[in-house]
């Protein structure tokens, strides 16, 4: 069996490594690729593993870039620490997602599931599959709660409880409404699409808010407006001109 490992991290692809070797001492690990933009072009230069072993974020985004560009012609176990993805992930060429850090038990399982898979044929995907019907003929479902990170503890957030979220870098944090900060695997980006856009607006590259936490907005030089938060933020937060008009019309739904 020729498998392909797509994980950024070096300990955890020499981990992931050794099980399937523990597994079966016949297995032949192909390659380790560790971005997204590697693996799109891995897979139009390669003929197609056995199977794949895929991290979801890598160093540069969302692994499930790749099943829009290419077609993924091999099944696929997820190991990752983000278990929200989990949907999406069955929605490609799944066998199982298995959460961080993988035990060999666990993987053990889910190739033995690959193995009865493919005695017989294996339904393939080639793109993520398009929705069955138009956007206005089915609801949206946007998010309605949050895994957080709070010390060494795990809770969740309703988004009625959320006040906006806040891009630091490269981290994200959702601000609640009294005023603690919680990391979130999430980009602003991946977030202007999950939450219900009746409640929620882009007020600019570092600030998604919801409409309860706007407490004043004055006019600002250049035709830009800014924004005051409640709770307050670390810093401004001003509307560029260009989407002063999409923003008042936000408001005034």
């Amino acid at each position: 069996m020729n498998v392909l490992i797509i994980e950024d991290e070096t300990p955890a692809a020499s981990w992931l490594s050794d099980l399937l070797l523990k597994y079966d001492g016949g297995i032949r690990v192909l390659e380790t690729v560790g971005s997204v933009e590697d693996a799109i072009r891995w897979f139009l230069n390669n003929p197609p593993p056995d199977l794949v072993l895929m991290d979801v974020h890598l160093s540069d985004g969302n692994v499930f870039r790749i099943f829009d560009a290419v077609q993924v012609l091999s099944p696929v176990i997820f190991t990752t620490a983000h278990q929200q993805y989990a949907l999406e992930a069955f929605q490609v060429n799944s066998i199982d997602y298995l959460l961080k850090p993988v035990t060999f038990a666990r993987l053990a399982r889910a190739l033995q599931k690959w193995q009865d898979w493919t005695a017989g044929p294996f339904p393939i995907p080639v793109r993520r599959p398009a929705p069955a019907a138009s956007p206005a003929a089915l609801p949206t479902a946007y998010k309605s709660r949050f895994l957080v990170r709070f010390g060494d503890r795990i809770q969740f957030k309703s988004t009625a409880e959320v006040a906006y979220f806040w891009a630091d870098g490269k981290a994200a944090y959702l601000v609640a409404g009294d005023g603690r900060r919680y990391v979130v695997d999430y980009t602003l980006e991946e977030l202007e699409h999950r939450l219900d856009p009746h409640y929620f607006y882009r007020l600019s590259r570092k600030v998604l808010a919801r409409i309860e936490a706007v407490k004043e907005i004055k006019a600002y030089p250049g035709g830009r407006l800014k924004v005051q938060l409640l709770p307050p933020p670390d810093g401004e937060v001003v509307i560029s001109r260009e989407r002063v008009p999409d923003f008042k019309a936000w408001l005034d739904k």
